[in-house]
């Protein structure tokens, strides 16, 4: 039988896979989105080729950086559950 305590911890531990999950996925499509529109821009104006990819590559930077803080604040939420005492 499932104690409350147990169901609280699977509860969290599933909160933090879909909180990850969807980070992911979102960083994923925005990835998708920065470096399609950095392809485009690269095959309208070969010649701002070095401009266009850095910008592209701190866009992508930024939009990895939310994953990464989703996954720090579920691992708090998680480790640092105040409802387990």
């Amino acid at each position: 039988m499932i104690t409350g305590a147990i169901a609280l911890k699977l509860a969290s531990l599933l909160a933090v896979c879909i909180i990850v999950s969807v980070a992911a996925i979102a960083a994923g499509f925005g990835d998708a989105q920065v470096a399609g529109k950095a392809v485009d821009g690269i095959a309208r104006q070969p010649e701002a080729k070095s401009t266009i990819f850095s910008t592209m590559l701190i866009g992508i930077g930024l939009v990895e950086a939310t994953p990464i803080i989703a996954l720090v604040v579920a691992l708090i939420l998680l480790y640092a559950n105040p409802l387990l005492g």
